[in-house]
């Protein structure tokens, strides 16, 4: 026994629990950004600032066509994050003019750590450009900086949940 579910198909209950079933899996299909695409001018210089400045590990730096490269930097420990930067060398004036200022001057990145302190003093040693002091806030501490492109990164401990 069954009933019409549309276009004349005969349908049973347990081919509707199947079809939901089905349905449901995919609608909770889980997503996560994996890449965020950062304009360079230049792939090594950008490979040598966010590895040895900032202290990101290199993930991949593959030849494509046409001298581009695949340039994939992520924070410390890179197993546990969810999105990498893809160093995208820009190619053509409208790109270029996009270097360092991809949002129009405001903070662009958020560079979330367990030790702000440290990650803070050990990035003034090593002449990172900072645009303000630290601050406390409701959330967290912070402080702004600008990487060698002028691209605006907040350093942000969050304070643990009460």
């Amino acid at each position: 026994r069954g009933f019409t579910c549309g276009d004349g198909l005969l349908c049973t209950l347990e081919s509707t629990r199947w079809i939901f079933g089905a349905w449901q899996q995919w609608h909770a299909m889980s997503q996560h950004l994996t890449h965020l695409a950062l304009v360079v001018s230049d792939y090594d210089e950008a490979i040598a600032y966010y590895t040895q400045i900032l202290g990101f590990t290199l993930l991949a730096d593959e030849p494509r066509e046409a001298e581009k490269r695949w340039v994939v930097v992520s924070p410390q420990p890179a197993a546990n994050n969810t999105c990498s930067l893809l160093l995208a060398r820009a190619v053509h004036p409208e790109q270029s003019s996009r270097v360092g200022n991809q949002t129009g001057g405001r903070v662009f990145l958020f560079l979330h750590t367990d030790d702000f302190w440290a990650d803070y003093h050990r990035y003034q040693e090593r002449g990172v450009q900072f645009v303000e002091s630290p601050r406390e806030e409701a959330y967290g501490t912070v402080v702004v900086f600008e990487d060698i492109y002028g691209n605006r990164w907040d350093l942000l401990q969050m304070k643990a949940k009460a």
